[in-house]
């Protein structure tokens, strides 16, 4: 994909477990407007909710409204984003091959198109973000759970079945906790569910992974061995992807932009130790750059992609 000037404007939505935001963009730099609110009820309650964030929004901003070229949708996976389909995502129970990208397009009449949540922050932050002006990058949303998006060659990989990226799943021990529905999965490890649950097991006590970091930092002892694990694994995962991938740049969201330096000397040590050398040094590893404007970023990096991806 080359890049080019971003449509006049643009519709973002941004799907998440707990809340759902549109956003109505003119340009990539100005965010016009945004409508936030609860992802609660059936997949059909939400969709009237969000159809009718955009119905407002577009009322009330005529002039950017009437220049609108697309509409992008980031939403927690499995999806098919070729059918356009949502598929049983863990966190949005009832979201049985929801049609969003044709129920959008109805009401719109827009180009709608549709990415998972690892994929379109790739795409944000590769646009805007930490790997911008780099060709090969991949990016770890290091958060609830462990996914990654993958920018190669300039492009955003998927894989032959839409499921490249799919990292929490490789068993990066032979026993651990489990992630991903395998035990020892990097995921497991590496995670803020994961480090909930080794929390747990060294103090009978489940706590969110803000709150064990926040007690590393502190000096806690079970939680600075817990962080200590996370990020002796996450190096090891990450040597795994320098080696095979080659990237010029490795971006971590959510724990890591919060809390680099409990984890940043024991994952470089790891990294120093496993990965080939030439590669590792070749990959800038850096924190996400977009903050909490990243969501709203990652919706409308999908628009514009999808626009330039069928221009190609």
């Amino acid at each position: 994909m080359v890049r080019m000037d971003c449509p006049k404007g643009c519709i973002g939505v941004d799907i998440g477990g707990t809340k759902t935001g549109v956003s109505l963009w003119a340009g990539e730099e100005k965010l016009v407007q945004k409508v936030q609110f609860p992802t609660l009820g059936t997949p059909e309650a939400v969709i009237a909710r969000i159809n009718a964030a955009i119905d407002r929004i577009r009322e009330t901003n005529p002039a950017v409204s009437a220049e609108l070229s697309a509409l992008g949708i980031s939403c927690g996976g499995p999806l098919d984003p070729t059918e356009g389909l949502v598929l049983s995502p863990p966190n949005l129970p009832g979201w049985d091959r929801i049609p969003i990208v044709q129920s959008l397009h109805e009401t719109t009449g827009l180009p709608c198109f549709l990415e998972n949540d690892a994929n379109a922050c790739a795409l944000a932050e590769w646009r805007w973000g930490a790997g911008k002006g780099y060709r090969d990058m991949a990016f770890l949303t290091f958060g609830t759970g462990l996914g990654c998006g993958l920018i190669l060659n300039g492009q955003l990989y998927r894989g032959a079945g839409d499921l490249a990226g799919e990292i929490g799943h490789i068993r990066i021990a032979e026993d651990g906790p489990e992630g991903y529905g395998k035990r020892g999965s990097w995921e497991g490890f590496c995670s803020g569910s994961g480090l909930g649950k080794r929390y747990a097991e060294a103090t009978g006590r489940r706590e969110t992974g803000k709150y064990i970091c926040d007690a590393a930092a502190q000096g806690e002892a079970d939680a600075l061995r817990v962080v200590e694990e996370c990020a002796f694994y996450l190096g090891r995962g990450i040597a795994l992807l320098i080696d095979i991938l080659n990237p010029r740049c490795i971006v971590l969201g959510s724990i890591f932009v919060r809390r680099e330096g409990l984890f940043r000397r024991i994952m470089e040590s790891v990294i120093a130790e496993e990965a080939l050398e030439a590669s590792r040094r070749q990959c800038i590893i850096r924190p996400a750059l977009l903050g909490e404007t990243l969501g709203d970023k990652a919706a409308l990096g999908v628009a514009i992609n999808g626009l330039l991806s069928h221009r190609c």
